[in-house]
C-alpha cells in the first residue's frame, strides 16, 4: 500500500478557520518532529498544548491523530498513543466529510491494537471503517487491504481471499483496473499458498489479461507484471518443475531490468483507488534475486546460486540501514535458507553451520519470523545432521520439523530425507516402511511436487539398493532419471547415476557402470556436489582396478583422496564450532549461549 508521510501541516482549508496560535503550535511541533534528529518530546509538548485553548472538534480530533501517530512512530507509549487514537476515531465519526482523519485514525489504531496481540479489537474496528468508507475509494480499498492481511497473519485464509474478492469487485466498479488486479494478484498468492491450484489458474489467467490490457503509469504496469510473474515462478517452483519454469523466470529478469531503467512519476493518478503500490522498486529487485536463487537451488547450478545470493544479501544489507520492513527480514531468512543447503552439498558445512546461527538470531529479533519459520530451521539442522554423521540429532530434528510443519511440500521433503537417515541407520525397518508408504511415488504421493516425487523414487531406489534387490532399485532409480532430466533436475540426475553405476558395479558389469558413473562425475563437478564426487571418484578407482586400468585408477584415487581430506577437515572445523551444539536443540526458541558472535570467514561475513 503506498503510504504518505503524516505531515502536521493542516489543510488550507482547516488553515483558513484555525487561530493563529494553533497554527503556531502546529509550525513549532512540525519542526521539532523533522529535526535531525527528532525532538519528539518537544514535538508532543506542541501539539498537547493545542487542547488548554478547547479548539473545535475538527482541531481536537486532528491533534489526536497527530499526538497518536507521533507516539506510535517514535515512542513506546503505546498506551497514551492508543488513547489518543481512540479519541481521534470517536470525534471524527461525529464530523461531516473528515474522511482523512476519521480512516487514518482507525488504520493506526488497529495497527497498533494487532501489535498489542488485541486483534480481536482491531477486526471489528476494521470492519466499521471499511463499512462507512464505501464513498471513499482509496480508503475503502486500503482498510480492505489491512484487514486482509490481519485475517493472513491469522492464517485465516479463506476469510482473507473473500475480502481480497470484495476489494477486486469494489475495484472494477469504480473503474480501477490497476488496483483490480492488485486485489486478484493478492488472493492469487493466497490460494497458491492454500493449493487451491483449480482456482489459481483462470485466476492467473485473468490477471494476465487485466495487467497486460490495461494502460497507466509505466512503473505500476511493470510492477503489476513482476508480481504476477513470481507467482506464475514459484507456483512451477513448488511444483518442481524447474526446467518448465524458465521462460517465465526470463520473462521475470527481463521485467525487472525494465523497472530499474525506468523513473519514478511523480504524477499522482486521476483515480483515487490508484494509489496503491505492491512493493518498493528495491524490494522487488532483492525478490528477483531470491526466486533465481531458488530456481538455481532446485536445478543444481549451485554457483549461480551464490551469486545471486551475494548480490541479495549486498542489496539488503544497505536497504536495512534505511528501512525496517519485516519483510526485508523474511528475505533474508529465505535466502540464506537456500544458501544454507546449497553449503551442505558442495561440502561447506562449517559455513552453513553458521548461517543456520544467523538465522537463528533472526528469528529471535521477531516471534512472528521464528513462527513461520522453525520448521524450515530444525530441517536445516536435521540435514546439517546428516552431513556429519550423527543420524540421532537428524533423526531428533527432522521429527521436531514434522511436528511444526502444516505445508504439504515441506512435510513431504522432511520424510523423504527422514526415510534416507533410517535406511542409512539400516535397523528401523518398523519405521522405515511406515515413512516410504506415505511417500509412495506409485500412487497417492502426498503432493504435485516433480521434483519431490522423483526424489521419493530414489529413496526406494536407495533403499532396494541396500536390501540387495537390485533390479527393483534399477526400476525405481530410471523411474528417477526420467524424472529428473525431464525437468533439469541435476543432483537427482547425478546420485540416481552413480548409485546406478554402484548397482551394475556390485553385478559385475564394468562397462555399464562406467557408463553411469563417467557422467555422474562430470555432472557432480560441475554442481559441485563434493559428496557424489566423493562416491564416484571411489567406484571409478575401484573399476579402473578391476579393469586393469592403472594410470586412471590412480587418478581416480588421487581425486578421492583430495575430496576426503576436503571433507574431513571440514568435518572437523564444523564439529569443534559452538553452534555445532544447535544439534540438541529440538524445543522452544533457539538457544542463545550456541550462537557465536562473529559470522564465518568468508564473502558473506561483510554482508550478513
Amino acid at each position: 500500500i503506498l503510504f504518505c508521510a503524516t505531515s502536521l501541516v493542516p489543510s488550507p482549508q482547516l488553515a483558513e478557520a484555525a487561530e493563529s496560535w494553533y497554527l503556531a503550535l502546529l509550525g513549532f511541533a512540525e519542526h521539532f518532529r523533522t529535526s535531525s534528529p527528532p525532538k519528539i518530546r518537544l514535538c508532543v509538548h506542541c501539539l498537547q498544548a493545542v487542547f488548554p485553548f478547547k479548539p473545535p472538534q475538527r482541531i481536537e480530533a486532528r491533534t489526536h491523530l497527530q499526538l497518536g501517530s507521533v507516539l506510535y512512530h517514535h515512542t513506546k507509549n503505546s498506551e497514551q498513543a492508543r488513547s489518543h487514537l481512540e479519541k481521534a476515531w470517536l470525534i471524527s465519526q461525529q464530523i461531516q466529510q473528515f474522511e482523512d482523519v476519521k480512516f487514518e485514525a482507525a488504520s493506526l489504531l488497529s495497527e497498533l491494537y494487532c501489535q498489542e496481540n488485541s486483534v480481536d479489537a482491531a477486526k471489528p474496528l476494521l470492519r466499521k471503517a471499511i463499512q462507512i468508507s464505501q464513498q471513499t475509494p482509496y480508503w475503502h480499498c486500503r482498510l480492505l487491504f489491512q484487514l486482509a492481511q490481519l485475517h493472513t497473519l491469522e492464517k485465516d485464509l479463506v476469510s482473507a481471499c473473500d475480502l481480497l474478492g470484495v476489494g477486486a469487485e469494489y475495484a472494477r466498479v469504480v473503474g480501477s483496473e490497476y488496483t483490480r488486479a492488485l486485489f486478484l494478484l493478492s488472493k492469487g498468492m493466497l490460494l497458491l499458498m492454500e493449493r487451491k491450484l483449480q482456482e489459481v489458474h483462470p485466476l492467473l489467467t485473468l490477471c494476465g489479461q487485466i495487467v497486460e490490457n490495461w494502460q497507466g503509469n509505466p512503473i505500476q504496469k511493470e510492477s503489476l507484471r513482476v508480481f504476477f510473474l513470481v507467482l506464475q515462478v514459484t507456483h512451477y517452483l513448488d511444483a518442481g518443475q524447474v526446467k518448465s519454469v524458465k521462460p517465465c523466470l526470463k520473462q521475470l529478469q527481463q521485467c525487472i531490468q525494465t523497472i530499474s531503467t525506468l523513473h519514478d512519476d511523480e504524477i499522482l493518478p486521476s483515480n483515487p483507488a490508484d494509489l496503491f503500490h505492491w512493493l518498493p522498486k528495491e524490494h522487488m529487485c532483492v525478490l528477483v534475486y531470491l526466486v533465481t536463487v531458488m530456481h538455481s537451488m532446485q536445478a543444481g547450478y549451485l554457483e549461480k546460486a551464490q551469486k545471486y545470493t551475494d548480490k541479495a544479501l549486498m542489496q539488503l544489507e544497505k536497504l536495512k540501514m534505511l528501512d525496517c520492513s519485516p519483510i526485508l527480514s523474511s528475505f533474508q531468512v529465505i535466502l540464506l535458507e537456500h544458501i544454507i543447503m546449497c553449503r551442505l552439498v558442495t561440502g561447506h558445512k562449517a559455513t552453513a553451520l553458521q548461517e543456520i546461527s544467523q538465522v537463528c538470531q533472526l528469528c529471535q529479533q521477531s516471534p512472528r519470523l521464528f513462527s513461520n519459520h522453525a520448521a524450515q530451521l530444525h530441517t536445516l539442522l536435521g540435514l546439517y545432521c546428516v552431513s556429519v554423521n550423527c543420524m540421532d540429532n537428524a533423526e531428533a530434528q527432522f521429527t521436531t520439523a514434522l511436528r511444526l510443519t502444516n505445508h504439504q511440500e515441506l512435510w513431504a521433503f522432511i520424510v523423504t530425507n527422514l526415510a534416507s537417515v533410517y535406511i542409512r541407520e539400516g535397523n528401523r525397518h518398523q519405521e522405515l516402511y511406515s515413512l516410504l508408504e506415505r511417500i509412495n511415488p506409485d500412487h497417492s504421493f502426498p503432493v504435485s511436487s516433480h521434483c519431490l516425487r522423483a526424489a521419493a523414487f530414489y529413496v526406494r531406489g536407495l533403499f532396494s539398493f541396500f536390501q540387495g534387490r537390485y533390479n527393483e532399485a534399477k526400476r525405481f532409480l530410471r523411474e528417477t532419471l526420467k524424472m529428473s532430466n525431464a525437468e533439469d533436475l541435476n543432483r537427482l540426475t547425478a546420485c540416481s547415476l552413480v548409485l546406478l553405476g554402484h548397482i551394475f558395479y556390485v553385478l559385475g558389469n564394468h562397462r555399464e557402470s562406467n557408463n553411469m558413473v563417467v557422467p555422474a562425475m562430470q555432472l557432480a563437478s560441475k554442481i559441485p556436489d563434493m559428496s557424489v564426487q566423493l562416491w564416484s571418484s571411489a567406484l571409478l578407482r575401484d573399476l579402473n582396478k578391476a579393469c586393469g586400468n592403472a594410470m586412471d585408477a590412480h587418478e581416480a584415487a588421487q581425486m578421492h583422496q583430495n575430496f576426503s581430506q576436503q571433507l574431513l577437515q571440514d568435518h572437523i572445523e564444523a564439529c569443534s564450532l559452538p553452534e555445532h551444539n544447535l544439534i540438541t536443540w529440538t524445543d522452544g526458541p533457539p538457544p542463545v549461549q550456541f550462537q557465536a558472535q562473529n559470522g564465518p570467514n568468508t564473502s558473506l561475513a561483510s554482508l550478513l
